[in-house]
């Protein structure tokens, strides 16, 4: 547990938007692994692979029963800060940021949580949601688009040239 409830704490706090319900999740991850703990196989999947898809089922679970939300580090938004304007700024663009990603579909906001937000290699998070490589690329290349749609009116108004 010590090992691993940082980051997936950090991943479910990031798909669900909800730290408590986070907690949740991760509580009922490490009581489901040492239940289902035999069905994992050396050699198929690491431990913290593994471990990850008991978590990433678990947020399904709940994001199912209500409108799905996934949140972002403001502090991504912008590191520089002019005083009150600027920070209004910055939290209406965090803010903004937070509902595109959360209108994306569920498996390109999870293909996106995990490789962008959880620094996962497109291999592992292909594997967790159970997809190839390619799958997983188009899955991101996919939110990536509808995040500069959504998001175009906002790069203006912040300064952000197009990539």
């Amino acid at each position: 547990m010590d090992r691993h409830l940082e980051r997936l704490h950090a991943t479910a706090v990031r798909l669900l938007d909800d730290a408590a319900e986070a907690q949740d999740v991760c509580q009922d991850t490490f009581v489901k692994a040492w239940e289902i703990a035999p069905r994992w196989r050396p050699g198929r999947a690491r431990f913290s692979s593994w471990l990850y898809g008991v978590a990433l089922n678990g947020c399904r679970d709940r994001l199912r029963r209500r409108r799905p939300q996934a949140p972002v580090d403001t502090e991504a938004i912008g590191a520089r800060s002019a005083g009150p304007e600027r920070h209004a700024e910055q939290a209406n663009a965090a803010r903004a940021v937070r509902e595109a990603v959360a209108a994306l579909p569920e498996r390109q906001r999870e293909a996106l949580v995990l490789f962008h937000f959880e620094g996962l290699t497109q291999a592992e998070a292909a594997q967790l949601l159970e997809i190839s490589v390619p799958a997983l690329e188009s899955l991101l290349a996919r939110a990536r688009r509808s995040l500069r749609e959504r998001l175009g009116p906002l790069r203006q108004t912040m300064g952000v040239s197009p990539p």
